[in-house]
């Protein structure tokens, strides 16, 4: 009754939050075709609701860890109500922007607060597996935004999707303040503000923390952006594949994303029990593999594109594992601020990804169906390039550290 009690509002929450997140991948061309958006006002418009949410990070820490869960992502989420109703009456770019901007502040507490919840209510050994519970219904919220609400469309349009959106989003803030506990298993006295941000340094000061933290901002930030709005321009242009055939495998792909996030985090707690194996290096290993995946994709993918989005869809997910490490190696009444840090780190990235992507594509003539092939051999290959400096990076980190086993 008490793990309903904290999952599900949470759970819902972020559902919500993930939909928002990947709505532009399916409704891209009806933007493009109303407001007349070219491919960099699309990769900024998607991409302004991770800067907002990045910014946020560092305040939402401490929040996190001062008024808990429960008062934070609920008012959030009002914020976010708002921006769908900007979003769903806006007639222009700057309109749309503003409305991307208040989501994705509304949001940005959907997945850190429940981090933050499950390291108060559970063990360290279980948190890899909630962890990942808690992804699959993110992904159940991106299963959400592919088919479904294409089909949404037959019956609506964009507008009045987003309208249904900020309704749901505030029921979803009733149930988070009506039925998550309020207790938070913390018995010493709160400490000042000052205080939490100055240990808010330390965390920004640690080799720790820096050893896997670029390689799991870019690999993460990457996942958002191929996924949330550049899989299915990519299916369509080098693929060559019809609208609704590239609905189908995003469906497919997220249908993959959920199993990753579930899979994965299964099993990092049993090798983590058994072997006494770490997420961390469960997750390099799996960001590895994702990194050889977006490879196959500068040379037109690997043959089959149903097995590149399978491919993609799952090891996508190996990153997140990053933030059950850090909550084993770090304190309790700094685990708000750690995940809210390289949250901060992987939504810039996803930020820059997906804007980048889309001036990188622009730089080519657009072609009568969309945009050209080269330009994302082109936009792909940065991509991998940057992964791979972060795993550089990750083992040179490794014995560079005077806490290097910490990172293993």
């Amino acid at each position: 009754m008490l793990f309903a009690r904290i999952y599900f509002p949470l759970a819902l929450g972020y559902a919500i939050s993930y939909f928002y997140r990947n709505a532009n991948a399916i409704i891209e061309g009806d933007l493009v075709q109303e407001l007349g958006l070219g491919p960099a006002d699309l990769g900024l418009l998607t991409s302004v609701y991770f800067i907002s949410f990045a910014v946020f990070q560092l305040p939402l820490g401490v929040l996190l860890d001062r008024y808990g869960p429960r008062r934070t992502e609920s008012i959030l989420l009002l914020f976010a109500a708002l921006g769908a109703v900007l979003f769903a009456q806006a007639e222009s770019l700057s309109g749309l922007i503003v409305g991307r901007l208040l989501i994705g502040l509304g949001v940005s507490a959907c997945l850190m607060a429940a981090f933050k919840a499950y390291v108060l209510w559970f063990s360290s050994e279980r948190l890899p597996m909630i962890n990942g519970l808690q992804m699959v219904a993110g992904g159940l919220g991106a299963l959400g935004a592919t088919i479904p609400l294409q089909n949404a469309l037959s019956y609506t349009d964009w507008r009045g999707v987003f309208t249904g959106l900020a309704f749901i989003t505030v029921f979803a803030s009733i149930c988070l303040w009506v039925f998550l506990p309020e207790n938070q298993r913390i018995d010493e006295k709160l400490p000042t503000l000052k205080l939490q941000f100055k240990e808010t340094g330390q965390v920004l000061r640690s080799h720790i923390f820096w050893g896997i933290a670029p390689l799991a901002a870019i690999s993460s930030g990457t996942n958002m952006a191929i996924h949330g709005l550049w899989m299915k321009p990519w299916l369509r242009d080098v693929a060559g594949l019809s609208a609704d055939n590239s609905a189908q495998l995003l469906f497919a792909m997220t249908l993959t994303l959920i199993g990753g996030f579930l899979t994965l985090g299964i099993i990092a707690e049993r090798l983590s029990q058994l072997f006494d194996v770490r997420p961390i290096s469960i997750s390099v290993f799996g960001m590895t593999i994702y990194l050889f995946v977006q490879g196959t994709m500068i040379f037109g993918g690997i043959g089959s594109p149903l097995i590149l989005v399978i491919l993609l869809g799952f090891f996508g997910t190996a990153s997140i594992l990053v933030y059950a490490g850090y909550a084993q190696i770090f304190p309790k009444n700094l685990s708000g601020r750690v995940s809210t840090i390289l949250n901060l780190l992987v939504f810039l990235g996803a930020f820059i990804v997906q804007w980048g992507v889309g001036a990188v594509i622009e730089m080519w003539p657009a072609t009568s169906s969309g945009y050209d092939p080269e330009s994302y051999q082109a936009a792909i290959g940065v991509l991998v390039l940057l992964q791979a400096a972060g795993l550089i990076w990750y083992l040179i980190s490794l014995k560079i550290s005077t806490k290097q086993s910490v990172l293993l």
